[in-house]
């Protein structure tokens, strides 16, 4: 397995699943430009829309996040997916689903609206409404065991790692203890602190 990795980027997740599972692998840097925060062109002679995570196996190439950690759990991690048909499958399914879906819009909002400056102050209240209604949802569907759909770290809590970060980030933590508590205990695991080592965050 190779995966094509870009510095400060959502691929931090695959690389860690890789780590998680524990099986040989080989990693690509790619680096964004420092000017314009671009990904440099290298990764488009990889995939056509430049962009990472890429993961090469077994002769093919696979893009999307949610989409390699799927193929990755089910081939050398099936325990960390949910058995299918069961209501555990279906919360799994609706966290990889959100978490590259309706909670990234308001994410990317806030991100790309913000370097408006004075020009994108009329939706600022409409995006931190949204951020934080996506956030507490995020908040009431995490277990007592501090997971999203398992007791264990599972799929769904390596995609669902990354707009939790965000949310502390945006200097939510105090607002939102249990992303806070999960984000820590996820960071903390051993295969999460080899994963930023290697490719950094």
């Amino acid at each position: 397995m190779k995966l094509h990795h870009l510095n400060r980027s959502r691929s931090l997740r695959i690389l860690w699943l890789l780590e998680e599972i524990g099986e040989p692998y080989e990693i690509v840097l790619h680096t964004r430009d420092p000017d314009t925060n671009l990904a440099p062109p290298a990764l488009l002679d990889v995939h056509p829309l430049g962009k990472s995570p890429v993961l090469e196996m077994d002769g093919d190439t696979i893009i999307e996040s949610g989409a390699i950690t799927e193929i990755l759990c089910m081939k050398h991690a099936p325990h960390m997916i949910p058995p299918v048909g069961t209501p555990d499958h279906h919360r799994h399914l609706e966290c990889m689903h959100f978490a590259e879906g309706s909670v990234m819009i308001p994410v990317l909002l806030n991100l790309y609206v913000g370097r408006l400056g004075d020009a994108g102050a009329p939706l600022h209240p409409r995006i931190q409404s949204e951020l934080e209604n996506h956030f507490a949802y995020m908040e009431s569907i995490l277990r007592t065991s501090g997971h999203f759909v398992l007791d264990e770290i599972s799929a769904a809590d390596i995609m669902m790692s990354f707009p939790a970060q965000i949310a502390l980030r945006l200097d939510m933590g105090e607002k939102f203890p249990k992303l806070k508590r999960f984000i820590d205990a996820m960071e903390a695991r051993p295969a999460y602190q080899r994963a930023v080592e290697v490719g950094g965050v």
